[in-house]
């Protein structure tokens, strides 16, 4: 059982940090002035923080600590799909740019979810 609980704590810091990366290649791809400059900021950092808070998490003291972090990992996933819908639906990014990364927020942000709930023992 602790094997296959590994496996998915690297698999789910693994994905968030590819998910880093894309964000990063998408940033990089737009333009560096006025309000983009300020949503790709707001961006970077809410995807970025995904996996920063994951990693924090594994390193925790304590398992009120381990949920803070998760905690603000879920919470960085959710304001990063909302960073990626307004650059989708005001035209900044082509869609088929913006779509793919918008899944997969959506996937880390329903994997932490149930994480959360695991965690409160509501599942």
């Amino acid at each position: 059982m602790q094997n296959c609980n590994s496996k998915f704590k690297n698999d789910l810091k693994l994905r968030a940090y590819k998910f880093s990366l894309n964000i990063i290649k998408l940033i990089n791809g737009t333009s560096s002035s006025g309000v983009c400059k300020i949503i790709n900021h707001q961006l970077l950092r809410s995807a970025t923080s995904i996996g920063a808070n994951i990693i924090e998490a594994q390193a925790a003291s304590s398992k009120n600590d381990f949920k803070n972090f998760m905690n603000h990992s879920l919470k960085s996933a959710n304001e990063t799909k909302y960073w990626l819908c307004l650059v989708r639906d005001s035209k900044m990014i082509k869609l088929e740019l913006v779509d793919p990364l918008l899944r997969e927020a959506i996937e880390l942000s329903k994997i932490l979810g149930a994480s959360m709930l695991r965690l409160k023992g509501r599942k």
